[in-house]
């Protein structure tokens, strides 16, 4: 059984990527010295799909390689805890209009600031779900020393 895709499936992986790299080249040198919430919302749909994507490749692969898929767990959990720091960045960035920073009890009550920008919170929370079967909070806490279980 072969564990490569077949050769017709496309990769849109490096697409992704070069994506990310040109939008650095391009927005980081001159841009504002602080990111913005629009920023860090997409910066962090891109991770909660980035974890998805690694989700799946540690469901097949650590069936058929138990070591690789390991350490694509792992990837994943690091996936997982970039995407919550970067959720909560978006929490301490000030509003827009106001420059005001919201109360982070207004996150945990699903109502930051409404629609659009209650749709980081959602895409969170539906993650966190995910997260909450797959790892332990073990898992999610420890240090990552480089060692895998065998």
């Amino acid at each position: 059984m072969s564990r490569t895709a077949s050769p017709t499936a496309q990769d849109f992986v490096p697409f992704a990527t070069a994506a990310l790299d040109f939008h650095r080249a391009l927005n980081i040198p001159g841009g504002p010295l602080v990111t913005s919430r629009d920023e860090l919302d997409a910066l962090h749909a891109h991770l909660i799909s980035l974890h998805g994507l690694l989700d799946a490749h540690a469901a097949r692969t650590g069936q058929l390689v138990p070591v690789e898929g390991e350490q694509l767990r792992a990837a994943r959990t690091r996936i997982w805890q970039a995407a919550d720091h970067v959720h909560a960045a978006y929490h301490a960035a000030p509003l827009p209009d106001s420059g005001e920073v919201p109360e982070p009890e207004a996150c945990r009550a699903g109502l930051p600031e409404g629609a659009p920008e209650l749709t980081v919170c959602q895409r969170h929370q539906r993650a966190a779900h995910l997260v909450r079967r797959r790892m332990t909070p073990a898992d999610l806490h420890a240090p990552f020393t480089g060692l895998v279980r065998r």
